[in-house]
């Protein structure tokens, strides 16, 4: 049951290193793999298992057990599989989608999953009401962008329509080639209606309803307990459709957020599968051809967000002077080191054939020459502000290290703030910052889903930076099917968005990880996405 109990990760791994010492016991790996028991570091506590009101990969991995869409996607390849929807067909031109569930789709307690619950979903995502942080994802369907921001009352004009219980239309804006891939992600995942009307309104925020005793969902695992501080356990779901072929019994996801305590954890047999692990340990594992290093692109990148209701951040010569004042090559190799790419556009590379033609050119005299003409040569003037980042050993090195640069390049003072994760995105979404830390997962493999940050619209366009002429570019991408072309003209927003600096670009992101061996159908991807129906434990397998 949920509780409020907190224990000290760090004492229970010295206690269990200081049993071991003297006992023969199998370590927790070694009893997880006999009873399919996946043990997981999670990087912190997640903030909630809402997955219309989450954005962070640590709430994404455990809602990857609890729910599924309509799809899924291949372990390997990524490529949209049938989830509750066994199948679908699409309109000659593209806009149409008729999906047509499983008979045998069913939620945690029996209930069938159908396609009005797919209906109340999305229209409850879409609620003006309830804030959801995700809900653009849905604009590219007919007239949710208009439900989703209080100009269109009536939801039934929006494009979705459960033709019969098991049949789901959506109706899209334009022709859209990674809608099928879209699908997997948890803005479109359902949540049981009964469930979400019984603990409040449809629109209603922190209700409570993703508690152990009341949570109702339809994915491979069912939530059993959540003890903040310690561990969450989700157990099989004997009424997922797929449940004979799912060979895990249970995972337990273990926030640390110290890389440190985790890499210790690991090695002491505590853990399967490490969040991350120290960047100044990846030599010696190197050296060591160690079969659990794991390393791997990552579609994603660091960055820094910008307040632009703050002065002096207003400036774009001041955020300009601030970005160009950074050695990210330097980051990379002597702080973070964990084999990174140092970031100088707002998109990482080769992204579906995508790579941006535009790059920031580092330049010290360049940073003191834009903040001198902003009004504050060598520093002189410039107002005490503020670096936000959250708790976790390589980033407040990488925060302190760019402070450094900060004030040795500008002569300028940035004072640093540490949060907890949960506290942290409280910060960052209600725009209680100066600079903020920020980082973006592809949600599908396309430079759009990236670019769409910066749109005016774009309910996770956390800075508030907005440009015209960027929000027309990037629509036209959105209406642009000849793929040539939507990336001639994402280019040229690319452009825009450099020029105007809502963020600065730190690094692009890799995958780096421990796995033991006796874990199997774990396979490395771009979005790291792993579904756990497809995982099972064995030691001395082929």
């Amino acid at each position: 049951m949920y509780s409020t109990k907190r224990i000290s990760l760090l004492t229970l791994l010295i206690t269990a290193l200081a049993f071991s010492a003297c006992s023969q016991k199998p370590t927790p790996v070694a009893q997880g793999n006999q009873t399919q028991t996946l043990l997981v570091g999670n990087a912190a506590e997640p903030e909630e298992l809402d997955p219309h009101l989450t954005t962070g990969v640590t709430e994404l991995k455990i809602e990857l057990a609890l729910f599924e869409g309509l799809t899924t996607q291949h372990p390997q390849t990524l490529a949209p599989q049938p989830g509750v929807a066994e199948s679908w067909a699409i309109s000659d031109d593209g806009r149409t989608y008729t999906f047509h569930l499983r008979p045998d789709a069913r939620w945690s307690n029996g209930d069938p999953v159908t396609a009005k619950d797919f209906v109340f979903s999305y229209k409850r995502i879409l609620s003006p009401n309830l804030g959801a942080p995700y809900a653009s994802m849905l604009y590219l369907i007919a007239n949710a962008e208009l439900y989703n921001l209080g100009e269109l009352k009536d939801f039934n004009e929006v494009g979705i329509k459960a033709i019969d219980s098991h049949t789901l239309e959506i109706k899209l804006e334009q022709p859209t080639p990674y809608f099928l891939s879209m699908l997997g992600h948890m803005a479109f995942y359902p949540v049981h209606p009964p469930t979400i009307l019984k603990y409040g309104a449809i629109d209603a925020r922190g209700t409570g309803w993703t508690r152990p005793s009341k949570i109702t969902s339809n994915g491979p695992f069912m939530l059993k307990d959540w003890i903040v501080g310690d561990c969450i356990t989700v157990i099989k779901n004997p009424q997922y459709h797929k449940a004979a072929q799912v060979k895990l019994e249970e995972i337990r996801f273990y926030p640390m957020e110290n890389m440190h305590t985790e890499e210790r954890a690991f090695r002491a047999g505590q853990l399967h599968i490490t969040e991350t692990f120290p960047g100044d340990k990846l030599e010696a594992y190197r050296k060591e051809n160690s079969p659990y290093l794991q390393i791997h692109p990552y579609l994603g990148i660091e960055f820094y967000w910008f307040n632009m209701n703050r002065p002096p951040f207003h400036d774009v010569r001041v955020r300009q002077a601030l970005a160009l004042a950074i050695n990210r090559k330097a980051l990379v190799e002597n702080v973070a080191k964990r084999g990174q790419l140092a970031a100088y556009s707002m998109t990482p590379p080769d992204i579906g054939g995508y790579t941006s033609e535009n790059h920031l050119q580092e330049s010290v005299t360049e940073a003191q020459r834009l903040l001198a003409e902003a009004g504050y040569p060598n520093g002189e003037g410039f107002p005490k502000v503020e670096l936000t980042f959250n708790t976790s050993v390589d980033r407040r090195k990488i925060a302190e290290a760019v402070q450094a640069m900060w004030k040795e390049n500008l002569n300028i003072n940035v004072s640093l703030l540490n949060q907890e994760w949960k506290y942290f995105l409280t910060t960052r979404n209600e725009g209680n910052y100066d600079i903020c830390r920020g980082g973006w997962i592809g949600d599908y493999v396309d430079p759009y889903t990236f670019l769409e940050l910066f749109e005016s619209s774009c309910t996770n366009n956390q800075g508030g930076w907005s440009n015209g002429e960027y929000d027309l570019l990037m629509e036209k991408a959105s209406r642009t099917t000849d793929q040539q072309k939507r990336f001639e003209v994402m280019q040229k927003a690319e452009s825009i968005a450099l020029e105007g600096m809502p963020v600065i670009p730190v690094f692009y992101f890799n995958s780096a990880s421990l796995v033991q061996t006796s874990v199997h159908g774990w396979y490395p991807n771009l979005l790291n996405i792993y579904p756990y129906q497809y995982i099972w434990l064995e030691e001395n397998a082929s």
